[in-house]
Formats: structure tokens, sequence, C-alpha cells
């Protein structure tokens, strides 16, 4: 009799845990996260940083924007680059375009022109941490620094959340900014990203419905998936030297999934319940979204990915809007873009922007 009442409440103990475990509803998702990143707006006092240059039909801008006041007093600004048609006549759709680890808002600018050369003004930023924002390091250094700080930081404490989430936070603002400005349709607004960008793509865009098209390029996947079936590898290489640094703090003797659940769990918090892909896609329903993956990339797991996008298919159909949802996974491809992707991603964009 007492064995059976501990089993019971053994199982009352793990339904509890199970439940709590649940994400919540994808509406209350998305107040959350909204609210986990929420914090005083400044105001956008947008400078121009370089005189614009016209060339091939095209003309380019470098301003910055103003995103946030930081603890230490610091006005954070965000490099912006913009690309628009010689001959605009009138406000035209606008597609921000996101580079991935590493990378820099230059490196998408062929990508910036391809819109532009169809009537969409094409932008892109430095994502925190990186391009002008690095402090003179090189590729992903400063970002990589900047991650293991904020996991140092102790607990409780307010710190920066430099993986994904403040760049999210300056796309929100970049929004803000783009409905002021007089090139910009500010109801015809579009995201997409490459990597790293894919995912604050879908994270930023989800949330936010002034996003009316999204196209997330080897972003979309399921960090919970990764975790749990230890395909958490690539992901955790992507900032490699931020999981040696937590893995040391933590005494463990190489980095294994404690160490990646520790590290995420503090710098993107969220991210592997109620901010997980296969929760805030469905957000996107009744808007448009294009998908395109590899099936032999590690650092989106081919099998989280698919949880995601059976989730997006099944909220797109409710809403009725099949028609606006492409899923692309290519056969034996990794981590990459592939030309026709690309292709289709920006035909995609370019007609639900129209």
């Amino acid at each position: 009799m007492l064995a059976r009442l501990l089993l019971s409440l053994l199982l009352a103990t793990f339904a509890s845990l199970a439940t709590a475990a649940e994400p919540l509803p994808p509406e209350k998702a998305k107040v959350a996260l909204l609210k986990i990143l929420d914090r005083p707006k400044v105001p956008a006092d947008v400078r121009e940083e370089a005189k614009a240059v016209e060339k091939g039909g095209l003309k380019y801008t470098r301003w910055t924007f103003a995103s946030e006041k930081k603890a230490d007093g610091t006005i954070e600004r965000v490099p912006v680059l913009m690309v628009a048609p010689t001959e605009q006549k009138g406000k035209l759709p606008a597609m921000i375009v996101l580079h991935g680890t590493g990378g820099n808002k230059d490196n998408v600018i062929s990508w910036l022109e391809d819109f532009a050369k169809q009537g969409v003004v094409g932008i892109a930023i430095d994502a925190r941490y990186h391009g002008d924002r690095s402090g003179g390091a090189k590729g992903s250094a400063a970002y990589v620094e900047a991650i293991t700080q904020a996991w140092k930081a102790p607990s409780g404490k307010p710190h920066e959340h430099p993986f994904y989430y403040d760049t999210v936070w300056d796309l929100w603002r970049l929004i803000d900014v783009l409905e002021t400005n007089e090139a910009v349709n500010a109801k015809k607004i579009g995201m997409m990203g490459i990597s790293m960008g894919g995912i604050q793509t879908w994270l930023a865009a989800s949330v936010d419905d002034r996003v009316v098209v999204a196209a997330p390029l080897i972003g979309v996947q399921s960090f919970k998936w990764s975790l749990e079936n230890e395909k958490w590898q690539g992901r955790a290489n992507t900032i490699k030297a931020a999981h040696e640094a937590a893995a040391k703090d933590l005494g463990e003797k190489a980095v294994n999934q404690r160490v990646c659940r520790e590290l995420w769990s503090k710098v993107i918090p969220g991210i592997l319940d109620d901010n997980d892909c296969p929760n805030l896609i469905r957000l996107f329903a009744g808007r448009a979204l294009f998908i395109a993956n590899g099936d032999k990339d590690p650092n989106c797991p081919v099998e989280g990915a698919k949880i995601a996008i059976a989730a997006a298919e099944e909220a797109f159909a409710k809403a009725g809007a099949k028609d606006k949802l492409v899923v692309r996974v290519n056969a034996g491809v990794g981590h990459s873009v592939t030309a026709e992707d690309r292709k289709e991603a920006i035909a995609f964009c370019v007609k639900w922007l129209k």
C-alpha cells in the first residue's frame, strides 16, 4: 500500500514537471518574449554616416540610429546599409536582410541589390558585436566574447543578451525607424536572414505583425530537440569559446548537454520552450513565410527543423493560408543556402511585398 502511494506521488510529481515544461501558447509566448526583451526606448537620432553613392541605377546610403541606452550610460547605435532604386517614385516596399555569425551588413549587399533592382528597398544592419559594432575585432570574436561575459554575469543581475536577443530588439527599433522613412512603405516590410540571421528573423518577425513576409534561411530548427537528442554540437560550435568557458565554470571536462542547457537558459532564456521555433513559428500563420533548410545541416538538425515545419504547416492550414507558406528541405545539403533557394526566396518575398 505504501509502495503504491509512493509511486502515485512520484507519478504526480513527474506529471507536474511535464506540464510545467510545456511551452506557453504562442500568443502568450509572444507577450512574454516582448516583455523579456523590453527596455526603455530612446530617440532614434538617425544620422547619415557617409555620402550617398549612386551606380548602376541604384542608390547606396549608410546611416545609423540609436536603439537603446545601455546600463553604463552609453547609447547603442545600429549601423545600416540601404540600397534603393535611383528612379524611385513614391514609397516602396522594404526587405531587411540579416547576415550570419561572423559576417556583417556588407556581406549581404548583393541580396540588397537584387531586391532593389525589383523595386524593393534592401536594408541590412550589423548584428550586435559584428561589423562596425565589433570594436575592430575580426569575424565573430567580439560576439563570442560578449556572450561569454553575459554568461559570467552574476546570477540575478541585469546583463546583455548578445546571443540573438539584443539584435532582435534592434530589429524592432529598425522597423520603428522605417515607419518614418520617406522612402519606405511601412505597410510592406519584410525580413529574411541567413543562419544566425535566419534565427533572428523568426525570433523578431514572429512576434512583430508589421513584418508581412519572412524568410528564415538555414535557421529554422528546434533548440529543445537538438539538446534532448544530443545534436547540439553544430549550434554550440558557432560560438565554441563561450561554451568552453561555461564548461570550465561548471566543472565539466568538455562541452556537453548540461553546459548547453545552462548557457542557453541564461543568455537566451526561453529558447528551449516558449521561444523555441516550433512554438513561435505558428505566429506567422496568415502572413507569408518561406523556409529553406538542408537535411544534412549540423547546425539545424533536420529532425528538429521538421518539428517546426510541421507546426507551421498546421497553423497555416488552420488559418486557411496554405498558399502563403513555402518549405524547401534540400536533400544532401548542409549548412548553406543553395543558389536555387536564394532565387526562390527573393522571388517569394518580392511577390508578397508588391
